[in-house]
């Protein structure tokens, strides 16, 4: 099998979607010998954060000499960013090897698994095969039928926060999702919980007493940041660590680190030596993409990920905090089943003009009805037949009037807006 045959083959599934459930993945990962209770995991859930997180967290374990595994979902540009070992992607010929060799027993199934399922017996083959010390694990949506639960324990349990998305699947209150999330936490294991919702927290507290599993909260009274810029990223404290940095711009990044140090924390409990000076230099040097990352300086291009209602109003904190006296032109695409007007609403007083995309995305609201909801508000806007044009428009804009440009939205589009954006800067 090539690589591209076997992207071809995890692909030619997706018209299952997503189909909540346990009992596929069980099968499969039987079939596999359970390689996935051969590893030790840190389990991440939540509805905002958990990428961020995972990736501070797999980038302090990789520097305090661990080889570590990191899942994630869903890939930023490249498919095999989804599963990576020591801070590399997989290879694309370990890629299709371990696919081929899933296929013949996927292949064997009455009930056939979902794509987001066969991905995910694919990457625990893989940290397997490469001797993973410790994986940081990232759910898909949601956590109690996540296929990523198939896991029997964890080391920690890390549920980031909650807020309303996915509410088809995992209920429409804050209480519904959080227990659906709370799911993950096993008998026992230690849980981190780092959201604010009170009613949330109550579900994941009660959840974690039926477990007799430890509930560890961030003390945010004790966080505060002391720089930011887009240069040097963030500097800030928390608790009894001064002087920490994170490279991830986002102003709502310390509280992710927050999470990050507490699961450290756990994790020294447990016998991991975790030294503090790979804490300081793996936060230090940790790299997300599309997380307030500035992608241009001339003009100021920043892309962020933003894109449910929660995930909008931190990119709009972001926003004030670099550019509290101007406001930005902004290129921007979202999903059709997102609260978009609720998001076009905060993001208008920020914004000079608006240009609006489609992601390349079968659920994306087409962007001239995006481009009606912020005329609407009073912003100008106009929509763009293509990304492409949408990011030539938008610098125009950003070079024209002097102002930052700032690209929020969907991940689906975040490829081909740098593409784009790179080509003309």
């Amino acid at each position: 099998m090539t690589y591209a045959e076997a992207l071809s083959y995890i692909h030619s599934i997706s018209w299952k979607g997503s189909v909540p459930g346990l009992s596929r993945i069980s099968e499969l990962m039987n079939a596999l010998g359970n390689v996935q209770n051969k590893l030790k995991i840190v389990h991440v859930a939540g509805t905002n954060g958990k990428g961020s997180t995972c990736a501070m967290l797999e980038s302090i374990l990789r520097t305090a000499g661990y080889r570590t595994g990191l899942y994630i979902s869903p890939f930023i540009e490249r498919f095999n960013e989804r599963m990576c070992v020591g801070g590399q992607p997989i290879s694309d010929e370990t890629l299709a090897e371990i696919t081929a060799y899933v296929k013949g027993f996927a292949d064997k199934m009455e009930d056939a698994p979902t794509e987001f399922e066969l991905i995910t017996a694919i990457a625990f083959e893989y940290f397997y095969r490469e001797g993973c010390d410790i994986v940081v694990l990232e759910t898909g949506m949601g956590g109690r039928l996540d296929c990523t639960n198939i896991i029997y324990t964890a080391e920690v349990s890390v549920i980031t926060g909650i807020a309303l998305d996915h509410t088809s699947f995992l209920g429409d209150t804050f209480e519904a999702i959080a227990a659906e999330k709370a799911g993950i936490i096993k008998p026992g294991t230690p849980v981190i919980w780092g959201g604010t919702h009170d009613g949330a927290g109550v579900v994941i507290s009660a959840k974690a007493r039926e477990m007799d599993a430890p509930l560890h909260t961030p003390d945010y009274r004790r966080l505060s940041t002391v720089s930011c810029s887009l240069e040097e990223g963030i500097r800030f404290s928390y608790k009894n660590r001064g002087d920490l940095t994170v490279q991830l711009r986002g102003s709502y990044q310390p509280h992710n680190a927050a999470i990050a140090l507490e699961t450290v924390d756990c994790l020294r409990s447990l016998g991991w030596c975790i030294p503090e000076e790979s804490v300081r230099a793996g936060l230090a040097s940790a790299v997300w993409k599309a997380r307030f990352e500035r992608l241009s300086t001339d003009p100021i291009a920043v892309y962020d990920g933003g894109h449910n209602m929660e995930g909008v109003t931190a990119a709009a904190e972001s926003i004030r905090l670099y550019f509290p006296d101007e406001k930005v032109i902004l290129l921007t695409g979202v999903m059709e089943d997102k609260a978009y007007h609720d998001m076009a609403a905060t993001l208008a007083p920020l914004t000079a003009s608006v240009v609006t995309v489609t992601p390349d995305n079968l659920r994306s609201l087409p962007s001239p009805r995006y481009a009606e909801v912020f005329c609407t508000l009073g912003v100008p806007a106009e929509a763009a037949e293509t990304i492409p044009d949408g990011v030539a428009k938008a610098v125009t804009l950003a070079k024209e009037q002097g102002r930052p440009l700032i690209m929020l939205g969907s991940l689906y589009m975040y490829g081909d807006v740098k593409t784009a954006l790179l080509s003309i800067v």
